[in-house]
Order: structure tokens, then sequence, then C-alpha cells
């Protein structure tokens, strides 16, 4: 019987050298750990994360602003009631995740609101 021999250092060391002469791959940072790889150009092309912004104070549910607790220019607290947004049927109380002083609120009381709309600017 002939049995296949395989080198598997050499094939190893074969497959990095294509890699590292290959200039259409890129390095994906995961974790902290760099891997690389083929990009996709929808994947390049896609909208990039970035972190929510505690100051900016989003609807997190589509409803009705019932209430608005606070004015501009008023200092609160985490933990500070800041509106009631009323949502199939129940009513939310949205309060602040930092402390800080209101700069802007950009809806009005009855508004119906969207997911992701901007409610309230603290700085």
């Amino acid at each position: 019987m002939d049995f296949l021999h395989f080198d598997l250092n050499q094939i190893i060391h074969q497959t990095m050298a294509k890699i590292e002469n290959n200039e259409a791959m890129k390095f994906l940072n995961i974790d902290e750990s760099l891997y690389k790889t083929n990009i996709s150009r929808k994947f390049e092309n896609r909208k990039k994360y970035q972190p929510k912004d505690p100051k900016m104070i989003l609807s997190f549910i589509p409803g009705t602003v019932l209430d608005i607790m606070v004015i501009e220019g008023k200092h609160v607290e985490m933990g500070d009631l800041l509106m009631i947004l009323d949502a199939m049927k129940m009513q939310n109380k949205l309060k602040s995740s930092i402390a800080g002083r209101i700069k802007k609120i950009h809806v009005n009381k009855g508004d119906k609101v969207s997911k992701g709309t901007l409610l309230i600017e603290l700085e």
C-alpha cells in the first residue's frame, strides 16, 4: 500500500508565503487580535460602528412624548427623570445615564417619534 506523505510544515510555510505576498489581503482587528484576510467590498463599504454617545438621549422605541420633566440649561444628575415616552400602551420613563446640563431639547410634548430620534442633548 502506498500512503500519501504530506510535509505539514512545508504546506504551512507555502501557505503563509502566499498570504504575505497577497496585497489584496488586509488586517482585521477582532477583540485586539489581528487577522490577515480577504475583505469584501461590501464589508469595507458598511456603516462603521460608532459607540453610543451618552450625551445624546435617543428614543429606543417609537412612541409619543407624554411629558418632559426638564428645561434647557437645567443641571441633571445620573438617574434623574428626563421625560415620559408612551409606547405600545406603556409609559416609559427616560432617565439620565450621566450627570450634565440640558443643552437642547429636540422634541415637544405630544410629538410622535420614531426609534432612534434624538430627544435630548446633554453637555
